[in-house]
């Protein structure tokens, strides 16, 4: 899969583990393994279903639909988009998994606001 940043500061930071490991401490490993499992993956499908893996990656609801959500050490997620506007769609609805082949990482965030 193809993974582009935000920003390019952040994209730097992700892709220099020194800074990866200043910026978010322990976070930094299993950001590490998840950018390893989403550039080795061919489509966002390989990823599915959400409880089927332990990167656990589904989409977000509401005023954040469009993002999707993947899990690092609870309560964090790593944050990101598909890069397809627009984005893939199935015939009978909802997001088509199997046509994401790029993202977007937004950022790395508690998603329930907690702490």
């Amino acid at each position: 899969m193809v993974i582009s940043y935000r920003t390019l500061k952040l994209g730097k930071t992700f892709n220099e583990l020194n800074l990866l490991r200043k910026e978010y401490g322990r976070q930094s490993v299993k950001i590490a393994r998840r950018l390893a499992s989403l550039h080795s993956a061919v489509n966002l499908q390989e990823f599915w279903p959400p409880e089927s893996l332990p990167e656990r990656c589904h989409e977000l609801k509401g005023d954040r639909k469009g993002e999707f959500s993947m899990d690092l050490d609870h309560p964090f997620r790593l944050i990101f988009q598909p890069s397809h506007r627009p984005i893939p769609q199935l015939p009978e609805g909802g997001t088509d998994w199997s046509q994401i082949t790029a993202i977007t990482i937004l950022r790395v965030e508690d998603t329930h606001g907690h702490g």
